[in-house]
């Protein structure tokens, strides 16, 4: 259970990092090309900063160990996490009400 919205988007950050990381590899193993480093769009600069810092502070101790994996993946290179501000994200259209512009632009 997160205590923060960081630590929340830092958790969805993860999963959607361990997911990312499985569909490289499907890819590569079907196609046998390179991937380029998968871009990871998150509205929270904290945890960008989080995942980019591979040294643990007292914010972040109380953090499951298991959700540090996206750490390793920004240092190498295979996921890099880059900001985006919420109205651009299309995906945060569905848990909030949708305005009539973006209704009208998600429509055509």
């Amino acid at each position: 259970m997160a205590l923060s919205s960081a630590e929340a988007e830092y958790m969805a950050a993860n999963t959607t990092t361990c997911e990312a990381i499985w569909l490289r590899k499907l890819l590569v193993s079907l196609f046998r090309k390179t991937m380029e480093t998968t871009r990871v769009f998150c509205n929270n600069k904290s945890c960008i900063k989080l995942s980019e810092n591979p040294v643990f502070h007292d914010q972040s101790k109380h953090i499951d160990i298991s959700c540090h994996f996206i750490r390793d993946c920004v240092q190498l290179g295979v996921v890099q996490l880059q900001y985006i501000l919420i109205r651009h994200q299309v995906v945060d259209v569905l848990p909030k009400a949708l305005e009539r512009a973006k209704f009208t632009q998600f429509k055509e």
